[in-house]
């Protein structure tokens, strides 16, 4: 009898454990960020981002949620539509979850005599739970390649 009790509580410890482990659902904070940029709903997006955000595109690095948000989201969601990723890899944990491949954007004309283009390139999204529970965008990599232009 000593060895079913003790059994019983070593399997109601082991599950609480693994519960402590489990992951966000990357794949809908992503798709909810996407969808708000698609949608150019600025505040939305301002509001996934974590005050000590970083992001980086070549040689541009934007630190905090102040920076990042004037000059990433502010001043390219109005350049930019159609965001769509190809995820390559994803993982999350209790604490951060990060997803990575590529990416693809249509890019919107400077001018009313310029061509629309199309923007491609690798990207990385590392979210991580905040001690309120609320999971924010902490870390933001871009790397495009040239603009290309379009055929419509």
């Amino acid at each position: 009898m000593k060895s079913f009790i003790f059994s019983i509580v070593i399997t109601v410890m082991l599950a609480s454990c693994a519960g402590n482990n489990e992951g966000v659902n990357v794949q809908a904070l992503n798709q909810e960020f996407i969808s708000a940029w698609n949608n150019k709903d600025v505040a939305g997006l301002e509001a996934m981002l974590a005050e000590d955000v970083h992001f980086l595109q070549g040689e541009v690095h934007y630190r905090g949620k102040a920076e990042v948000a004037k000059n990433w989201v502010r001043e390219t969601t109005g350049t930019i539509s159609d965001l769509k990723t190809n995820v390559v890899s994803s993982a999350s944990d209790s604490q951060m979850a990060y997803e990575g491949g590529t990416y693809s954007v249509d890019v919107l004309p400077a001018g009313p005599d310029q061509p629309y283009g199309i923007g491609e390139g690798n990207f990385m999204l590392l979210w991580k739970k905040g001690t309120d529970g609320a999971w924010k965008l902490s870390y933001a990599q871009l790397e495009g390649l040239p603009v290309q232009v379009k055929n419509r």
